[in-house]
């Protein structure tokens, strides 16, 4: 069996599973969400603050999509990495975005998180914290 093309490695040729784990299970909260109407804007979103994993549109609300994973419960719930510090990040993220692409400041937006376990099952959070000034 070959491996696949899209195999992340790193500088020193070695395949990097957590990357590509993680890349796996953006493609599944994706394909989760496609399946529930939401339309995915972009993946991997990047500025100088960092880095957005999903936007998408569910119907006039613009959706900032953090996506999570975890292999089992014991390392606790993923949504729980999603702390004051992580939401206030994502908030300035969205704020740069909503600039570059000039959306009016009356845009409604939610945050979401969705939640991918080690079988790449998806367990969407909606409205999992407010905008955070």
């Amino acid at each position: 069996m070959s491996e696949s093309p899209f195999v992340l490695r790193d500088a020193g040729g070695q395949v990097n599973y957590r990357k590509e784990r993680g890349r796996n299970g953006e493609t599944a909260a994706a394909a989760f969400l496609e399946q529930r109407r939401v339309r995915i804007l972009l993946r991997n979103y990047r500025c100088p603050f960092g880095e957005i994993d999903l936007i998408g549109k569910e119907k006039d609300t613009i959706l900032i999509i953090e996506v999570k994973m975890r292999s089992d419960r014991e390392q606790g719930y993923a949504c729980e990495a999603v702390d004051a510090r992580k939401q206030y990040k994502i908030c300035r993220i969205y704020d740069y975005f909503r600039m570059q692409y000039r959306l009016d400041e009356y845009v409604p937006v939610r945050f979401d998180v969705v939640e991918v376990d080690g079988r790449y099952d998806c367990r969407w959070i909606r409205n999992a914290f407010p905008y955070q000034y």
